[in-house]
């Protein structure tokens, strides 16, 4: 069972680092210059907000608007630190649910099926690459090291993907809170401009996190294929030392 699994992982392994590898960061390489990751204008990727600001209150009394005023803020001398602000409270988006950024989300959905596949496939490699480790032994050892270098780099690898993950859970979330924010306080613009500021950072972070995808696959292939001899015999024999 072990050895058919082995065999299987070396048959896997070796056909991407040979073909897949190649192929993607060609295909990686032609993403990267689609007019849909290459917009200049970034303008043109922002999402409008349909909450609209409601009509000012009207205080029949401006006397009696002073003297509100001013008993809150002898309120506040006295140490009452309560919030003066309270903003709108929001029961229902006026327009419905309130859409995410559909640019974005198209991009979105092309990128992440590009980072989980560069997880598996380095998974893959790793393994294999682990499986050719030989027993601990005294000397001789330089082949192992750089098996150990490559497993050490695919594991980079995987780590910083699987952070372009989480990246892009944390953008949602935090424009999430911010059009919450824009439904409490509709007329404050500074919410409304820092949602277009985070879509326009994430559009910007995407097309850099497709760059990084690439140039991983090509980091990958170089180094695998400049080794691979140690890395499928990473222990010469005893004769081989000797001349």
């Amino acid at each position: 069972m072990v050895d058919a699994f082995r065999e299987r992982i070396t048959s896997e392994a070796e056909d991407l680092v040979a073909n897949f590898f190649p192929k993607k960061l060609l295909e990686l390489d032609h993403f990267l210059k689609d007019p849909i990751i290459n917009i200049t204008e970034l303008k043109e990727i922002h999402s409008e907000i349909n909450l609209t600001v409601p009509d000012p209150i009207l205080l029949p009394n401006l006397h009696d608007g002073l003297e509100a005023q001013n008993a809150k803020k002898r309120k506040l001398e006295d140490g009452d630190k309560e919030d003066i602000v309270t903003g709108t409270k929001v029961f229902v988006m006026p327009g419905g649910m309130m859409k995410s950024n559909g640019n974005l989300v198209d991009l979105i959905e092309k990128v992440k099926p590009e980072i989980r596949t560069l997880i598996e496939k380095c998974n893959t490699v790793k393994m294999w690459v682990q499986l050719l480790i030989p027993r601990i032994e005294d000397g001789n050892n330089f082949g192992v090291s750089i098996q150990e270098e490559t497993v050490a780099e695919l594991r980079t690898v995987e780590g910083e993907a699987a952070s372009y993950l989480d990246q892009i859970s944390r953008y949602y979330i935090t424009r999430a809170k911010l059009v919450s924010k824009i439904a409490k306080y509709p007329h404050v613009e500074d919410y409304r401009r820092t949602v277009t500021e985070i879509d326009e950072k994430e559009y910007i972070s995407l097309k850099i996190i497709v760059s990084e995808l690439r140039n991983q696959y090509v980091t990958l292939h170089d180094m695998i294929l400049k080794n691979i001899e140690k890395i499928k015999r990473p222990r010469s024999s005893n004769t081989d030392a000797l001349y």
